[in-house]
């Protein structure tokens, strides 16, 4: 599970599925003891984070889009990791 970036104590990750893909491209969030999985575009598929921190990302996925869309096929196609600057 691959570190891509991380800001104000919230850390994102891609996860590669053994033997198939991932139906929809999305990354996952660990904040503290919350966990929630993503769409590129700013959507929770799965689990929580605090609302501060949720728009926090939202805007980081926003601003960095092309990023993500570039680090999520390089990820499941070749397996190479794309590291996407955080939020200052």
């Amino acid at each position: 599970m691959p570190l891509i970036s991380n800001f104000y104590g919230i850390l994102i990750y891609l996860y590669k599925e053994l033997g198939s893909h991932h139906n929809i491209p999305h990354f996952h969030i660990k904040y503290n003891e919350y966990e929630a999985s993503m769409t590129l575009d700013g959507t929770i598929i799965d689990g929580n984070i605090p609302n501060k921190q949720l728009k926090l990302v939202q805007a980081w996925a926003e601003i960095h889009y092309d990023e993500l869309i570039a680090c999520w096929y390089s990820y499941n196609n070749d397996g190479e990791i794309l590291k996407i600057k955080g939020l200052e």
